[in-house]
Parts: structure tokens; sequence; C-alpha cells
């Protein structure tokens, strides 16, 4: 596979530190309010990545943080008179629950900021003690950047006054390039935690680098993991620094690959809360199940900008039509998933035995029985830095040959199989299928009204069932004009979508 190394600037081999396994770290949200749509796009994005590198037989562990510590949550805290954990497990517990919504996969390891405050204040005071970190007249501690010879390497910002002025600027500094590793104490208007470093809490930057090293990091490698992902407003300063502080104490590099997704716009402008244009999950999740939203934000290429407009995922929501379509021609239903608890946060936990005992057979059985046409193309498409494009006009060209098919041989059981793990495939791979056909042709049917479909196809089956035709046919019409069409399956039952 090649992927868009960001510090390569190009699309490279992606060539594994183990040859069966892949280590990807996924930067997280700083959980001060519910997520929005940049957070979806980044989610699905490595979400993506990481099921198709599992079609290729790599064992992939994933940790995604979640910011538990920050300013913005402190201040939250004191202006809603929450404390700080409830209101960080509040808006956690929201995330999780939307990006279940979207079908993204929980990863192996959730570490939050709280729960590796040690570690930070070791790895802090390691660089101290290498005198590569020093204290500032306020207590806070920075890292000396100008001894790191490598600073800027990862993002090019060498020499950027403008780039400068990002970082936060605090008297004492010996650089204004110098960043916050932990941030002292500094009163009823602060929060502290007790730690060898003093009363205070960590910076931002630091959380990441002591996260991989104590729950993902290769201690025997050239490079601590092989992903480090996230969204392109991360680049500079936040990942540049997380390469810098780890560097600095460990002579290696962070990761051996840098990806990053593009931004979410709306309305031609980058997503922010300080634009006030951001458009929670919550909100578009009221209108849209989480299936076709997932659908919209995946079509897009992972490293490209998405333009959100509402035109645009009616019309790739037509592509999904598609594919149930054909989903319902084949009698196909969904397959079990099972979903998986993230591990405890220790290192030793690290072995991801749903990959041996579940997706691994899964994956052979469904490559073994889809055509190989298709699946060579499919896969292929994606092998190039996931190719969004190419892989949906590869399953655009499979729905039409699979109608094709069947509108010649529609008795062909062979095919059918074979055309089942085509979407087998396609679900496992694009996150999709969490709906069975039927399911996913009354979407947008309310409970009060589906239980008057439902109560108006029992009168029509006892009425054909004692051959009152003419009731029959007129519950037929009721149903019609309620936007609904019936498909007798048998003299039993009767299926229904919405039309």
């Amino acid at each position: 596979m090649k992927v868009y190394d960001s510090k390569h600037r190009d699309k490279i081999d992606l060539v594994p530190l183990n040859s069966n396994e892949i280590r990807m770290y996924i930067c997280g949200p700083t959980v001060y309010d519910d997520a929005h749509l940049g957070h979806a796009r980044s989610a699905i994005s490595f979400d993506l990545l990481a099921r198709f590198l599992e079609t290729r037989g790599y064992k992939v562990i994933v940790a995604k943080n979640f910011t538990d510590i920050d300013d913005k949550l402190i201040n939250k805290s004191f202006q809603t008179k929450t404390p700080l954990n409830e209101l960080a497990k509040h808006y956690i517990d929201k995330y999780l629950q939307d990006m279940e919504s979207l079908n993204v996969r929980r990863a192996h390891f959730e570490p939050r900021a709280t729960e590796f405050l040690e570690s930070m204040s070791n790895f802090i005071e390691s660089l101290l003690q290498k005198d590569i970190a020093y204290r500032l007249p306020n207590g806070d501690i920075c890292l000396e950047v100008s001894k790191d010879k490598s600073y800027g390497t990862l993002s090019k910002h060498l020499d950027d006054t403008d780039s400068v002025h990002r970082v936060e600027v605090e008297e004492g500094k010996r650089d204004q390039r110098d960043f916050v590793l932990w941030k002292a104490y500094k009163g009823e208007n602060d929060i502290g935690y007790e730690s060898i470093l003093g009363k205070g809490r960590p910076g931002w930057h630091i959380e990441c680098s002591a996260m991989i090293d104590s729950v993902l990091a290769y201690k025997d490698k050239e490079f601590c993991i092989d992903i480090h992902a996230g969204g392109q407003d991360l680049f500079f300063p936040h990942h540049e620094n997380e390469a810098s502080q780890t560097r600095c104490l460990h002579n290696k590099e962070l990761a051996k690959y840098w990806l990053h997704n593009g931004f979410v716009t709306i309305n031609g402008e980058k997503m922010s809360k300080s634009l006030g244009n951001s458009f929670f999950i919550k909100d578009a999740l009221k209108v849209y199940h989480g299936e076709i939203l997932r659908n919209y934000l995946i079509g897009t290429h992972y490293r490209s900008p998405l333009h959100f407009n509402e035109e645009d995922l009616l019309q790739s929501k037509k592509r999904l039509d598609k594919l149930y379509r054909l989903k319902k021609r084949l009698d196909y239903e969904k397959d079990s998933i099972p979903k998986f608890l993230p591990f405890s946060n220790d290192i030793d936990s690290i072995k991801a035995n749903e990959w041996e005992e579940f997706f691994k057979p899964y994956m052979s059985e469904i490559l073994k029985q889809a055509t190989k046409d298709f699946s060579e193309k499919f896969l292929e498409s994606l092998s190039d830095d996931l190719n969004i494009s190419l892989a949906l006009s590869v399953i655009e060209e499979f729905i039409k040959e699979a109608n094709d098919h069947l509108d010649t041989q529609p008795k062909d059981k062979a095919y059918k199989i074979k055309a089942k793990a085509n979407l087998a495939l396609i679900d496992f791979v694009l996150g999709l299928g969490t709906l069975s056909y039927s399911e996913y042709f009354q979407l947008g049917v309310s409970n009060e009204k589906k239980l008057k479909i439902e109560t108006l196809i029992k009168e029509r089956l006892e009425a054909k069932a004692v051959k009152d035709f003419v009731k029959a046919d007129s519950i037929r019409e009721t149903l019609e004009g309620m936007g609904i069409s019936i498909m007798d399956k048998s003299k039993e039952h009767t299926e229904w979508e919405k039309f």
C-alpha cells in the first residue's frame, strides 16, 4: 500500500515496523463540547484505513486519546459549576455514542489525560534532567526547542515568524518557539494536580507522547509506532511538538508515517467554533441515519477538503440506495460483526485477540467467496492512499454487472453467493451494512406511522385470506397514498418500504 506521508509530502510505500502488525495512534477530541463533523471526518477516515489494512492481513492496533484537561474544559467547568471529571465524562460518552451511530469502531486503547498524569510527569522530569526542559518564573515548564536540532523537519516550519506567533507566548521563554510541557497551578480559578513537578497540569502536546509511550510504543524499534494520524489543523504546532519532545527524550522518531485528513467546510469556511459555523454530529443524526452520513463523509478522499452541503449528501445517498436495492434483490441480510470493548491501558494488553478469533477468518472467508475480479480491483484502488473515488467506481461497476446478470440468470445460486460476498466485503471495508435492506428502505418513517402500516398490512392479509380482494386492493391504495409500496413474499408475509 502507498500512503501520503505528511512529512515527506509524497505518497510512499507503507512498510510496517512488524511484518504482520500496524500500530496507529489517532489524535482524539478535547471533550468540552459535542462532537462536530470535523471529528466525524477524522474518525471515519482512519477507521476506513484500519479496516482496509485488516483486509491486507495486518493486525491493526489503534489508540485514540481523550483530552480531558484543557483550558476550554476548565473554563466550561467553572462557568457551568460542573466538576471537571463529570463534564469530561458527559462529552466522552456523547462522543462515543455519536461514533457508534456512524459505525466507527472503538479503539483498542482510549487513554484519557487524567489517567496518565504520572506518565506525563515522569516524561517531563526526564526532559528536565537532560536539560532539554526548563522552568519559567511562573512555575511553568517549557521544552527548549533550540536543543532539538531536528525541530521543524516534520511540518517544515523551520523559521516562520507567523507560525511562531501561533505558539503561546510567556514571559521568560528563552525562545518564543519553546512550548509548555507543564502548567503550574495558578490559584482558585485554575485546576491542578499534585505531582513530582509540583501542583499543576500537563500541556496539550505532552499527553500524546506520554500516552504512546505507555500503551502503544515499540521499545526496540527505530520508531515508536507505525502511523500517527489526525486532522490537518494539528500538523503544526501540535504534531511538530509531539515529535520533538519524543525525539528529545528517546533519540528516535515518534512515528514512521504521519497522515492527516482534510478540513470540513460549511459555506466555504473552515469549520471552526470561533466562526460559529460548527455542525454538530448530533444535529445531523436527527435528520439522517448514521449510515447515510457515514456514506457521505467517506465519499470524499480523506486528504481533500470536504465542503459539506445537503445537496451532495442526498446525491451520495443515491449510491447507497443502489447498494441496498441489490441487497434486497439478493435477499442479503447484514452480517453480525461483534463489537469489542477497548483494552486496559497497559502495553502488555496489546494482543487484539478479536483479530485472530474473528476478523482474520471472517475476512479470509469473504475473500475466498468474493468475485476475484471485483475484490482485486476494489482493494487495489484503496491501496493507492485510499483512493475512494476509484473504489466507488469499482462498486458502481459491480452493481451494474450484478443487476445485468440477475436479469438474465435470476436463479444462478453460485453467482448469488459470490455477489453476497462482494457486498460483505464492501460493508466491512467501508463500514456500511449496519442496516438490513428492509430497515434501510423504511428509514424516515415514524414509529407511529410504522404501527399504522403494519396494522393495515395485517388487515389486508386477513382480507385476502377470505378472498375479499376489493378490501385488499383498497388497503393497498391507502398505503400507496401514504407513500408506501408493498411486496407479497408469501401468503403470510408482506414486506413494505417507503418510496
